[in-house]
């Protein structure tokens, strides 16, 4: 759900040491049950090779109905290299990694390239892997639908008819396995793709959600992992669980709308919208409060109309990456002159239909959240005033309010318990959607296993995206050679 539109997102000071061996760690007499083929669609690295693994669709039942898991990898471009499996766990929830072998995968650095077999996946339920849609409304798609964006008056009485129509669509329309999308599960998918791959241990680059994917995994099979990279975290706090991310947007925002701010006023710029940054932010919120009250018509968008929330929800979408500013400073100089710029291009609805689903059900099932409106209704009214420009949203309530099953299980606790030296968390000081202080809480939970690499950049993924060189380098060399700071760094 967080990536639903996009994703968005060196030689560090300190000294390092090197952990681990320098022999491979595959299993070498495990026999591959994969049978790897020319994948699928267009774009792709002629090396990329796919392959479909069943798994349980209930691990309480194991010997049950299974699904199905789309598996993709790259080789290693060196075999005398090679150290194992490097695998890319997507963001989301609702997001897949099974084309970034031949996409992000190719940003790596040779030497990374070399030493592991780049391997992604359609975690449970997302295309083309066993899939799930709810079948929802057209207008339910919109992302200030997903996102639950008060009425202009804060009034959440919407926004929970909305939890109750989507719920009620999902439970209708979803089948068994949305009942059996979690994070635990996806972990233990994870799990039987190691096995799968004839892994004794496995390394990882989790982004964003995959960030609390890749600590829930660590923490189940703590003698499964080899190197890991934790980019755009997640705060695990577990009794938030999922709802930590949507609260995050509060802080990620205010954290990054004084560069945007900083941009938007800078002479020369051709979307300049202020002499100064500090002229930025009352702009802004005087706009959206009067597209609260007159929206502009926007043939073809969704919804088709620029109001208050769809300007609020474009400023999210915007500061996941800062090369994307122009298009909102656009739409604000077109507002303020009452017209529109285009509509915004949308996935197709089928695909829409998929990632919500995964998104909401992975959501929901991970923690229970509260049901009364009354919950919702103090809480919004304590964060539109604190934090006016995201007006009450993170707060409120969405389709999980309504969801109408219970979390199988309580929510995984990540602790320092396991083998240090194996986790290396990197992180921008400016993130939207996972902030700096929310990534200071997993580090802080996971003590010695970890060492965070702090820098200072603005946007969502860090490594190799919208962080620096300092920040690649660090990372790198801990992939390629197992070389990691004895302490957090900071690159600036």
């Amino acid at each position: 759900m967080k990536e639903i539109t996009k994703s968005a997102a060196l030689i560090a000071a300190a000294s390092g040491i090197v952990f681990g061996v320098v022999t491979p760690l595959t299993a070498s007499a495990a026999e591959e049950p994969l049978k790897w083929t020319t994948c699928e669609g267009s774009g792709l690295d002629p090396r990329q090779q796919c392959a479909t693994l069943e798994v349980p669709m209930d691990y309480a039942h194991p010997d049950g109905r299974t699904i199905d898991l789309a598996v993709s990898r790259i080789p290693s471009e060196k075999p005398s290299a090679r150290r194992g499996a490097l695998l890319l766990i997507p963001g989301g929830p609702g997001g897949t990694s099974l084309d970034d072998p031949s996409g992000k995968g190719q940003k790596l650095p040779q030497d990374v390239r070399d030493a592991y077999d780049l391997i992604g996946f359609a975690p449970r339920g997302n295309a083309p892997s066993t899939a799930v849609s709810c079948g929802l409304d057209h207008a339910d798609l919109a992302l200030t639908a997903l996102r639950p964006w008060p009425a202009a008056d804060g009034s959440v009485t919407g926004n929970m008819t909305t939890a109750g129509r989507m719920a009620d669509a999902c439970a209708h329309n979803g089948g068994e396995l949305m009942r059996h999308i979690s994070t635990v599960d996806n972990a233990r998918d994870i799990d039987r793709i190691r096995t799968a791959l004839g892994e004794h241990r496995i390394s990882a680059w989790g982004v964003s959600y995959g960030t609390y994917l890749g600590a829930v995994y660590n923490q189940l099979f703590p003698n499964r992992t080899d190197r890991v990279v934790l980019d755009s975290n997640d705060n695990p706090d577990p009794v938030k669980v999922e709802r930590a991310w949507l609260e995050a947007y509060e802080v990620g925002v205010e954290d990054t709308f004084p560069e945007f701010a900083k941009w938007a006023s800078q002479p020369g710029n051709p979307y300049r919208l202020a002499d100064t940054a500090a002229e930025v932010r009352p702009l802004f919120l005087r706009l959206a409060a009067r597209l609260d009250r007159e929206p502009i018509p926007w043939p073809g968008a969704n919804p088709e109309e620029l109001n208050g929330n769809v300007l609020r929800q474009t400023m999210l979408n915007t500061f996941y990456d800062p090369d994307d500013y122009a298009g909102l400073a656009q739409l604000i100089l077109a507002a303020q002159k009452g017209t529109v710029p285009p509509a915004p291009q949308s996935p197709p609805d089928a695909v829409l239909q998929n990632v919500t689903a995964v998104g909401a059900a992975t959501i929901c099932n991970d923690a229970a959240w509260p049901r009364s409106a009354a919950v919702y209704e103090k809480a919004v009214a304590e964060s539109r005033v604190k934090y006016p420009l995201t007006a009450g949203m993170p707060r409120n309530a969405m389709v999980c309010a309504a969801w109408p099953w219970q979390p199988k299980q309580a929510p995984v606790r990540i602790t320092d318990r396991g083998p240090a030296g194996r986790i290396m968390l990197v992180q921008n000081e400016r993130d939207v959607a996972t902030p700096l202080s929310g990534a200071r809480k997993l580090r802080e939970a996971l003590g010695r296993r970890a060492v965070m690499v702090t820098v200072d950049s603005t946007g969502h993924d860090a490594y190799l995206d919208n962080g620096n060189g300092c920040g690649d380098a660090t990372v790198s060399r801990f992939l390629a050679t197992g070389e990691r700071p004895q302490r957090d760094v900071y690159c600036g």
